[in-house]
C-alpha cells in the first residue's frame, strides 16, 4: 500500500512513520509513507501556501491552488483525474468520524492520499472539486491534520497481511466485531489482593469464551451502548 500525506509540517511525521507499527510495515515492504510538503511544491516565489479569508475573519485559509498544483506535481495528472483514480481525504473536523471499519475499507485499497488542513481552514474548493472523502478523528480540534494522519497510517498498517504478528488478535480487537474488547489479564494471578477472574484460569476454552463475549457485551452496554444500536 503507498499512502501519500500533503501537509504543511512535514517534520511531525517524521517519527511516527519511522517507529513502531509503521515502521515494521515499512520494512517489510508492506507499506509505503510519502510525506509532501506544500511549501516546497508551492509555485508562489515564497512558498506560501495560505491566504486571508474572502469576507473577513480571524486566521488563513489554506488555497486551492495549492493544493491542485500540489497533487499534479506529485501525480503528473490534473488534480480531478487523482480523485477519480484513488481516494483522496481531507482531514478535517467536518469529516465522517474515523473508526475501524472505514480503516479497513482504506486498507484494501493501494494507494491513498491524504491532504492535511492547517490555519483556520481549507478553501472550500478543495472539498468540492478535489477530494473524494473527509475524515475526522472525533468532535474536537487540532492545530493541523499532521497528528491525525499519522493516526489513520498506523490504523490502516496494523491491517495489512504480516504486519502484526498474530494476525487473529486483530479479530478480537476492540470495534473489529462492533463491541469493545473483553478486559484482559497476565501474571499475577494476584496482586495486592486483586484476583484474575477464576474462568480465566481455568483451562475450559469453551467457558473463557464465553465468559469473554459476555464481557465484552457488558462493557459495551456501559461505556458505549450507541454500538449495540
Amino acid at each position: 500500500m503507498r499512502v501519500h500525506v500533503f501537509c504543511a509540517l512535514p517534520v511531525m511525521l517524521d517519527s511516527p512513520v519511522r517507529e513502531g507499527i509503521i515502521g515494521r510495515a515499512r520494512e517489510a515492504g508492506a507499506i509505503e509513507v510519502l510525506v509532501h510538503d506544500l511549501h516546497e511544491l508551492s509555485p508562489d516565489p515564497h512558498h506560501k501556501i495560505d491566504d486571508c479569508p474572502y469576507g473577513g475573519g480571524p486566521g488563513m485559509v489554506l488555497r486551492v491552488d495549492i493544493v491542485a498544483h500540489a497533487l499534479r506535481a506529485v501525480f503528473g495528472i490534473e488534480p480531478e483525474e487523482v480523485r477519480d483514480r484513488i481516494p483522496v481525504a481531507l482531514l478535517t473536523p467536518q469529516g465522517r468520524r474515523f473508526d475501524q471499519a472505514a480503516a479497513r475499507n482504506l486498507s484494501e485499497c493501494g494507494e491513498l492520499a491524504l491532504i492535511c488542513g492547517r490555519y483556520e481552514g481549507v478553501d472550500e474548493r478543495v472539498r468540492a472539486h478535489l477530494v473524494s472523502l473527509e475524515i475526522s478523528l472525533g468532535d474536537f480540534v487540532l492545530s493541523g491534520g499532521e497528528i491525525a494522519a499519522a493516526v489513520i497510517i498506523e490504523a490502516l498498517a496494523r491491517l495489512l497481511p504480516g504486519v502484526v504478528g498474530n494476525e487473529r488478535s486483530l479479530d478480537e480487537e476492540s470495534f473489529s466485531a462492533g463491541l469493545l474488547e473483553y478486559p484482559q489479564y497476565t501474571r499475577p494471578a494476584v496482586f495486592l489482593g486483586w484476583q484474575v477472574p477464576e474462568v480465566l484460569i481455568s483451562g475450559d476454552h469453551a467457558r473463557i469464551r464465553r465468559w469473554r463475549e459476555g464481557a465484552a457485551i457488558e462493557r459495551t452496554r456501559d461505556r458505549r451502548p450507541d454500538l449495540l444500536d
